[in-house]
Parts: structure tokens; sequence; C-alpha cells
């Protein structure tokens, strides 16, 4: 493995019953069971972009116990302060990171640690970031994250390029500025 590419989303971003399929097993909520049971997704391409009945992903989401957790700019800021302190914390090398409203999307280096706990690792700055600069609201849960993150083995230079491109693209898709972080690596090729 090269690098591995990391996502994870705030809480109530990606529902376990989604229409489109989600990495869940089961669904844990019980009025959320009334939508469905968990559809695990196969594979590792992503799902974001599938056709979809929106309407019965935002009606599920109201029987969520709270509303979901979007990012702020304010927040979103934050959130890159608490990742730069895990990166200088554990020396990670970023290629390429974009903080979304919703979700986290970034690409590292292979490193000791395994992708799942560099995601627990992320989270848990940016969650302590958040707080420390009281920018989480009474209505949001104890921490803003998803409980799990997702992370695709990336083991070809050609699909390390390919992830960044698509990460350093993503906020520009929609319709937000490109995004530049401190702790990004630099990357003279």
């Amino acid at each position: 493995m090269i690098a591995s590419y990391i996502i994870f989303t705030c809480y109530g971003f990606w529902l376990p019953n989604d229409p489109r399929g989600s990495g869940s097993d089961y669904v844990r909520n019980k009025r959320l069971l009334r939508f469905g049971d968990a559809k695990k997704a196969e594979g590792a391409e992503s799902l974001a972009y599938t056709g979809h009945d929106h309407r019965f992903r935002v009606e599920a989401k109201t029987s969520l116990e709270h509303a979901p957790v979007i990012l702020s700019g304010t927040q979103a800021r934050a959130v890159g302060r608490g990742i730069s302190m895990a990166v200088e914390e554990s020396q990670y090398v970023v290629l390429a990171c974009c903080i979304m409203p919703n979700h986290v999307h970034a690409i590292v280096l292979d490193h000791e640690n395994p992708p799942k706990r560099i995601i627990g690792h992320f989270k848990a700055r940016a969650t302590h970031r958040l707080k420390e600069e009281k920018l989480l609201s009474k209505e949001t849960p104890s921490s803003p994250w998803a409980r799990k993150g997702w992370s695709v083995f990336l083991d070809k230079e050609e699909a390390v390029f390919q992830a960044i491109q698509y990460v350093e693209r993503n906020p520009i898709r929609d319709g937000l500025p490109p995004q530049t972080w401190s702790f990004i690596a630099k990357n003279d090729n």
C-alpha cells in the first residue's frame, strides 16, 4: 500500500439504509428501521452520484435522534486545525484533504497506524478543536461524527494521483472554493 484514501462523515450524512447502499451491517436506530434494513454496499467505488430517491433519504433523516450535522465554514476551519494537530502528533503525511459541510476526504501516505486508527485520531482532534473553540451547538451530539469511516488502500501511483485529484476537485464540484491546508505535504510531482 502506498497510501490510503480515508473518508469520515458527520452525524446523519449517510444513513445505514441509504437506498444507494452503505458500509453498515444493521440499523441501530429503531425509528429509522421503518425505512428498511441496512443496505450493504459492495465494492470500493463511490456511490455518491448514484441515482436514488432523494425525498426518501431526506424523510428518513427526520427519524434521527439529532439533526444531521452540517459544518459551517468556521467549524470546517476548526476541523482543519484539529486534523493539523493529529498530523503533527503522529507525523502523518497527508497528500490531499477537503473538509466538506458534512464529510471529510483525505489521502494519507502509508503509516504505522492503520487507516481506521488515523480516522479516529482525526475525528478526536477535530472534535477537541470544535469543543475548545465552543463551536458545537447544544443540539449537536457529543461528537459531530458518524461512528465509522471508510478507507480504500491505494497501491499504485496512478490510483494515488487520481484520488488526490478527486479530493482536490470535490469542493469545486459542490460550488465551494478550492481548499488549501497547512498540513498538506508539498507535492513536487
